[in-house]
């Protein structure tokens, strides 16, 4: 059966982001989708990639540059297991993504409302349809398992 809802896009994000803590990145995935065409699937990997960028959405969206020919994303969704960071969101107004779909809130560092809203600002060129929250606890769970472990860690 195809992917159809965002419910199933942020399961296929979610999985991804269960591969990026099987690799001990921090549990983020995202997954691009443009229609129906999935464009991308990606996960965190700062550390793998050794480069601070590498963030689960910033991973998406070079691969759909690359499969689209273009830096621009017009028409596309962008579904990502935690809200994005201020440098994420900024990379999406400029690539002209549609619509983030994200799971988890970030209190810390969430610019999609949590600290600010990188999406909203006066400034920023183009307008992205964001919706938080789609299977907010099991993204949630994800990465407080994560942490909860790494802290009980020996160093």
């Amino acid at each position: 059966m195809p992917l159809q809802s965002d419910i199933d896009y942020m399961r296929l994000a979610l999985e991804a982001a269960r591969g990026a803590e099987a690799a001990g990145e921090v549990p983020v995935g995202a997954v691009l989708v443009q229609g129906d065409a999935i464009l991308a699937v990606a996960a965190n990997r700062p550390i793998a990639g050794h480069d601070p960028t590498a963030h689960a959405e910033m991973e998406a969206l070079r691969a759909g540059g690359r499969t689209l020919g273009s830096y621009r994303l017009n028409g596309t969704t962008l579904y990502v297991t935690l809200e994005p960071c201020v440098m994420c969101a900024s990379a999406i107004v400029h690539a002209r993504v549609a619509r983030v779909v994200f799971g988890a809130w970030d209190p810390k560092a969430g610019a999609a409302g949590s600290t600010v809203n990188v999406f909203t600002l006066p400034s920023m060129n183009h307008r992205v349809d964001v919706f938080g929250g789609v299977l907010m606890e099991e993204s949630a769970r994800l990465l407080n398992g994560f942490f909860e472990a790494r802290r009980r860690e020996p160093t």
